[in-house]
């Protein structure tokens, strides 16, 4: 006898309803960490844009940084505590391979029956989270969904490593996500380019259990190859992304790149033709790249100076190690 199962309510779409930061509290300017660079402060912000970036204190981990944001974006957001039904945090950085981050924070918040878990697609870690929650709320698998990108990226940083040492900073930005009558996100457009998997990449991770040595990870890359691979495939993809959510380069009021390089999302706004009325993040002049966390950083930013307002069509688009990407369409908050 053929069985049938009773199918998931579902719904029209989804919305983030409101957005939540953490910076490290520390400032770092150039003058900082040129000495090991044999470098200049000039030459690093000709290079990157970058004038200071934030980083955290010793005793601040990044549980604590996701913990602050993930607060102020549940607080906001005006959702009833028992209604959030998912957390997912985008982090690389977390010091544990298992259990998830994701988890400690759904215990903290006072969630901790909640669906939760950690993705690891670094930089693009943010907009997968998003992709992931809208998928969730429309199936009718949850309400209301937490996205947190944290990441305490000096903890991972030689200060002799030209490639990325002076660019990576501290800090964990959060979004509630929750259902929507008309769906204010849209298609996310996502994958990788695995045959560039070592363009970016931790080194010295290997522990020899056979007789207890750890060498420290680093974080390195191959700034090159990342710079070329950013801004053309970006720029098609957030075509393609458009596209399928029925919008034009006319369209966008916001344009929110994953903060790697200004020189990136300068030269993505070029081959984008971006109108003059668009209004573009460069969080990383003060923050530094922050990876998972840099897009929900430098969106909340822009909402807390006016740059950016309810109603506008916000255009994010993360790329990273992997080289993981994804990004979407919303309408904000």
């Amino acid at each position: 006898m053929a069985v049938s199962l009773t199918p998931q309510p579902t719904v029209a779409g989804s919305q983030v309803l409101a957005y939540g930061a953490a910076r490290g509290d520390l400032v770092v300017p150039n003058d900082d960490l040129i000495e090991p660079i044999d470098s200049s402060d000039e030459w690093i912000r000709q290079r990157t844009g970058i004038i200071t970036r934030t980083r955290a204190s010793a005793e601040v981990g990044v549980q604590d940084l996701a913990r602050e944001a993930s607060q102020q974006a549940l607080e906001r957001s005006g959702i009833e505590l028992e209604t959030l039904d998912a957390i997912i945090v985008a982090t690389v950085t977390f010091p544990y391979p298992t259990p998830s981050l994701a988890t400690l924070l759904a215990g903290e918040l006072g969630r901790p029956d909640v669906i939760a878990y950690d993705i690891s697609a670094a930089c693009a870690g943010f907009a997968y989270g998003i992709g992931q929650a809208d998928a969730l709320i429309r199936s009718g698998a949850a309400r209301n969904v937490l996205v947190v990108g944290a990441e305490k990226l000096s903890d991972f940083v030689s200060p002799t490593d030209r490639s990325i040492s002076f660019l990576l900073g501290d800090g964990a930005g959060a979004a509630v996500v929750g259902p929507s009558d008309v769906p204010k996100i849209g298609p996310t457009v996502w994958g990788s380019d695995g045959e560039n998997w070592d363009t970016i990449r931790m080194t010295g991770s290997s522990i020899d259990f056979r007789d207890g040595k750890v060498e420290w990870p680093t974080l390195q890359q191959d700034g090159r190859t990342v710079f070329r691979w950013a801004v053309w495939h970006t720029a098609k993809k957030i075509r393609e992304m458009l596209e399928l959510s029925g919008l034009g380069i006319e369209d966008i009021d916001v344009f929110v790149p994953h903060q790697a390089n200004m020189r990136i999302v300068d030269e993505l706004a070029k081959q984008l033709k971006l109108p003059e009325h668009v209004v573009i993040a460069r969080d990383i002049a003060e923050t530094g790249n922050t990876s998972a966390a840099s897009i929900p950083l430098a969106t909340h930013r822009l909402i807390e100076e006016g740059a950016a307002k309810s109603g506008d069509v916000l255009v994010q688009f993360g790329f990273g190690a992997g080289l993981a990407y994804a990004g979407q369409v919303m309408i904000l908050p």
